[in-house]
């Protein structure tokens, strides 16, 4: 198992934009960083919910079809991509417009039950995000090495995974809460955007070849 490669690309996955992370910007600038850090657990309890998911089906049918597989494999590195081509052509990838009103607006008080509400907002928006569903079906088998324990290798990845998402998602919460402005710097997001592009089409590349 290539763990290295996999971290590396499990990092600009979990860094990607994507509905998880504008519902927690969101979560984050109307509630403040409690919220944005209870959006945090819900992301970890819907990876965690996708990890048991492929422990209990996609690992035996991953190890029975070669066929599969390689189909697996292919989707996975058209995938990459994918993510990367609209990645670098991107104009307003972190774009916080959306949410301007709350940030000027003073944080809500929000009791145990609008915690509570972030938290199942965040769970049910990973379990439906398409974005997990593919990496989990696409990308994650790849790493896996048919010869030793399927499953104990499925629930590593998975838990490098959820650590990576909630490493980030707490970070994420402590630079919307403490420095807005620097995800509104267009110079910002052109150097991010284009990074992140680049890498993931090389990704791509690297795992069809």
């Amino acid at each position: 198992m290539d763990l290295l490669s996999y971290i590396l690309i499990a990092t600009f996955m979990v860094v990607l934009p994507g509905a998880d992370t504008m519902l927690l910007i969101k979560n984050t600038l109307t509630y403040g960083r409690k919220a944005g850090r209870f959006s945090a657990l819900g992301t970890a309890a819907g990876l965690t919910f996708w990890t048991l998911i492929a422990i209990f089906g996609l690992s035996m049918t991953i190890a029975k079809s070669v066929v599969l597989f390689n189909t697996i494999k292919y989707l996975g590195a058209a995938y990459l991509i994918y993510l990367g081509i609209k990645s670098f052509f991107s104009k307003n990838m972190f774009s916080l417009e959306d949410f301007k009103e709350h940030a000027k607006q003073p944080l809500k008080q929000v009791s145990q039950k609008g915690y509570k509400e972030s938290f199942l907002q965040s769970l049910l928006s990973n379990i439906l995000n398409p974005k997990t569903v593919l990496l989990y079906i696409t990308i994650m088998p790849q790493f896996i090495d048919f010869h030793y324990h399927i499953n104990q290798q499925l629930i590593l990845l998975g838990l490098i995974l959820t650590v990576l998402a909630v490493l980030w998602f707490l970070i994420l919460v402590q630079i919307v809460d403490y420095a807005k402005k620097w995800m509104n710097n267009p110079r910002f997001q052109k150097i991010f955007q284009r990074s992140t592009g680049f890498i993931l089409v090389s990704f791509g590349i690297k795992t069809a070849i």
